[in-house]
């Protein structure tokens, strides 16, 4: 194996210009790693799909689940795996100038990657082109930033196949979506990818609102305002309900406790943060606040099950894994719950229960259906595992995220029996 040694060592008594020199090779070799890695992930597809075609996987199977070990092999999530490994092979198939600019530290893998993603829409022909007219003479690049490095290839593609790039951008209408993230200070992100026409024309509607209201909002305010109620059908300043989205201790909800609360879908808030909307919602006859019992392991204070209000018990069921589980399982995965399914499958004797279920986006559920993957779950005082391994043999552990709360108070063996099976009693 390679020393790490040599790549992290620095001479402390090194003069500047030795130090600029240290940081300008690094930067070199991490642009020769991400072309190793890219060469690595071809191989590795193109020995799964022998491998597979040789067992008789019919054609459209072969590779599933290639790009998801890549990913997990990077720690990164299976959606970037699907970005390297189509990376990889348009280098090693379709542009080798590119591919070799990368490796001597010409291009940084990710100016490497805007120059793939903007020739994607070409043939094969012009593709080799555009790769040799941009990367062909490795000092064209120097200089360049990535916006530089985008725009000359677009500018390239657009010459070489005009049609092409209109294609693409018509097609590209299909990609349209809402996606959120958290930011600073207790706010969201909502950000919609549309259309050229459509977005213009949402801003220009939220502006026009902004320009015909006169208070004490700043414009920026009554745009997001504005915003909300047209989506929502609600006032702004309606507090919103909180049932089920909302998880937080009961010394936290009652004050005697700051921990911090978890809102499903976002991540943690700050414990008077929480009490607020609890307090606003449950105020204001417009809103409603509804509570829900969820029962915490009495040692590790995990999540162990939740008072059932329902009889379908599968509706119940998904709704503690998603709360327990808050993002997809699969390590770096952050994506949003969209499936919840069985880890060992029913159809090989695995159970519909808590400790073998899984919170997975929709993506990662399919991916460990693939032939080689195994994924095994448990539960340790009330701490649940899942162990996902790839058809080489790679492990990858995952642990469901603490609950929200201060740590609970040690107890007997014989204590913690009594609270559990009460505990399974009263959520049964």
């Amino acid at each position: 194996m390679f020393d790490m040694a040599e790549l992290t060592s620095v001479d402390a008594d090194a003069d500047e210009a030795a130090l600029i020199q240290q940081i300008a090779w690094l930067e070199r070799v991490k642009s020769a790693a991400a072309a190793g890695q890219a060469r690595a992930a071809v191989l590795l597809d193109q020995h799964r799909r022998a491998a597979e075609a040789a067992a008789d996987v019919p054609a459209a199977k072969r590779g599933r689940g290639v790009a998801s070990e890549v990913a997990l092999a990077r720690r990164d999530s299976p959606s970037r795996g699907s970005r390297h490994l189509g990376f990889a092979k348009a280098l090693m198939y379709e542009m080798p100038c590119t591919m070799s600019a990368l490796e001597h530290g010409a291009l940084s893998e990710w100016r490497a990657t805007l120059i793939v993603r903007e020739s994607a829409c070409l043939s094969v022909e012009d593709r080799r082109v555009l790769d040799a007219e941009l990367c062909g003479d490795p000092s064209n690049l120097d200089g360049m930033g990535d916006a530089r490095v985008a725009a000359a290839a677009k500018q390239v593609a657009c010459r070489l196949d005009a049609q092409a790039v209109v294609d693409r951008a018509a097609r590209a209408a299909q990609d349209r979506t809402v996606t959120i993230r958290p930011a600073p200070d207790t706010m969201t992100y909502v950000t919609a990818l549309l259309p050229v026409q459509q977005g213009v024309g949402l801003y220009a509607a939220l502006k026009r609102a902004a320009d015909t209201t006169f208070d004490d909002r700043s414009r920026g305010q009554i745009m997001a305002d504005t915003l909300v109620e047209r989506v929502t059908g609600r006032p702004a300043e309606i507090p919103e309900p909180v049932a089920v989205n909302l998880v937080m201790s009961d010394q936290t909800l009652f004050g005697d406790d700051d921990s911090s609360a978890i809102v499903d879908g976002y991540g943690p808030i700050p414990a008077s943060v929480a009490r607020h909307l609890v307090r606003v919602a449950a105020d204001d006859t417009r809103s409603k606040a509804l509570l829900r019992r969820l029962y915490r392991h009495p040692r590790s204070g995990a999540l162990v099950a939740m008072e059932s209000r329902s009889r379908r018990f599968p509706k119940g069921l998904a709704t503690f894994i998603r709360l327990r589980d808050q993002t997809c399982r699969t390590p770096y995965c952050d994506a949003p719950i969209r499936h919840h399914d069985h880890a060992v499958p029913r159809n090989r004797g695995g159970p519909t229960h808590a400790v073998n279920g899984l919170g997975l986006c929709e993506r990662c559920n399919y991916d460990k259906e693939a032939p080689g993957w195994r994924v095994y779950t448990d539960e340790v005082e009330g701490v649940h595992t899942a162990e996902f391994v790839t058809p080489t043999g790679a492990c990858h552990r995952s642990t469901a995220p603490p609950p929200p709360g201060r740590p609970v108070i040690e107890l007997s063996e014989l204590e913690t029996r009594i609270v559990v099976g009460l505990t399974d009693l009263h959520a049964a």
